[in-house]
């Protein structure tokens, strides 16, 4: 099953759990023998497995036993700053994210003048 943004967040997780079960099973690892690599203990495994929610540290912990980290990176790739953006900031990268400037309400806005003729 693909994982995409249409399915609900158990879908997913489920199919999260389906695949560590055959991730472990492929390393011929009982429950038990994963947990206590992870130091985690079983039943938090046989939860992450079934597709109960689990903490993100533990999820990290049983790929870190199964030695598959790796996929971490591709969860989420760091992302280089856009020069262009940077020469905007004067090499700053941004801090937060900010909302697009709002015109203060009751102010009328101007417009710009018409052709300029002599005597008005």
């Amino acid at each position: 099953m693909r994982l995409t943004s249409e399915l609900t967040d158990s879908t997913i997780l489920v199919e999260l759990g389906r695949r560590l079960e055959r991730r472990r099973i492929n390393a011929n690892l009982t429950q038990a023998q994963l947990a206590e690599e992870a130091g985690i203990s079983k039943r938090t495994l046989e939860r992450l497995e079934s597709g109960a929610s689990a903490e993100l540290v533990t999820l990290i912990r049983v790929l870190r036993a199964l030695k598959a980290t790796e996929g971490l990176e591709a969860l989420i790739p760091d992302l280089p700053q856009s020069p262009l953006a940077l020469l905007k900031q004067k090499g700053r990268a941004p801090k937060r994210a900010s909302h697009p400037r709002k015109k203060p309400t009751g102010v009328a806005e101007r417009k710009p003048p018409g052709p300029w003729t002599w005597g008005k």
